[in-house]
């Protein structure tokens, strides 16, 4: 049973939560919010997207009440976060999910760089051509900048709830929570917690060291510091490929790469695949 949804979350700036059975996109609504003026602490949570974005202009589709699609508005000083720290709350959102989800179902999730969460593939369960992980949520944050500073932040994230059965197509790089821990997830309890987490960890990126506290609870957590990678930069038809050894995070949560060629580069944006040692 499902606990009643809510409008507000108590102690926390989460004051005005509006829920939706459909939406074309819960962080274009919420963007268009932030342009009129909204104010921090606004979310928004929807039953079903029909038009939901990834990063680099991506569709996100998911059956109606099979997962959780929530987006966020934050308004921060400009004093604590410039644009260059704009991912930081993607991390800060990451963080809060993975403790939210262990705590409501046991499982333990991984940050994989730059934006997801994801939980590693036993071998035996592994089939060809496998990536050794399986996506459990995305996160989309986009930022409203205004005189070189940040205006607004919407946070966007979907996480696979309530499949029952994974498809056969989507075994080897995707599954659900339900289906990890064996048990239904109460989607409301999920949105929840996720919020309460957020409360503190914004709070605490926000004070002075925020950032490096921050950075250190990621790293712990990370699924793709240490991990061989190809990462691939730019979009079609000027796509560029690098592969390395993923070696640390920078203080704006950058990806720093030691590349096959022993250099080092530092990446601010880019897809990530984990490689495995056979395949380099």
């Amino acid at each position: 049973m499902e606990i009643p949804k809510f409008d507000a979350v108590e102690k926390t700036r989460f004051h005005d939560v509006t829920w939706v059975a459909e939406i074309p996109s819960t962080n274009t609504a919420l963007l268009e919010r932030a342009r009129q003026g909204a104010l921090e602490g606004e979310v928004i949570i929807a039953d079903l997207q029909t038009a939901g974005r990834g990063r680099r202009g991506r569709t996100w589709t998911a059956p109606a009440g099979t997962s959780l699609m929530m987006s966020i508005l934050l308004r921060p000083p400009a004093t604590a976060l410039s644009p260059n720290d704009a991912s930081l709350a993607t991390s800060a959102l990451a963080l809060a999910t993975r403790k939210a989800v262990a705590d409501l179902t046991g499982v333990n999730l991984e940050i994989k760089w730059p934006n997801d969460l994801v939980v590693g593939a036993p071998f035996d369960q592994r089939v060809e051509a496998d990536i050794g992980y399986r996506k459990i949520a995305g996160i989309l944050t986009e930022t409203l900048i205004q005189d070189a500073s940040i205006d607004a932040l919407v946070i966007g994230m979907g996480i696979n709830t309530s499949w029952g059965v994974v498809p056969a197509e989507l075994q080897s790089i995707a599954t659900s929570l339900d289906v990890l821990s064996g048990s239904s997830i109460d989607r409301n309890a999920l949105a929840l917690k996720i919020l309460e987490n957020l409360e503190s960890e914004y709070t605490s990126l926000l004070r002075p060291n925020g950032k490096e506290q921050l950075l250190r609870e990621v790293k712990k957590h990370s699924g793709t510091i240490g991990k061989q990678v190809r990462v691939q930069l730019g979009t079609e038809p000027n796509i560029q490929q690098i592969e390395g050894r993923a070696v640390d995070l920078d203080e704006c949560g950058q990806l720093v790469l030691e590349t096959d060629d022993d250099e080092v580069q530092v990446i601010a944006a880019g897809d990530v695949e984990h490689l495995r040692l056979d395949a380099r």
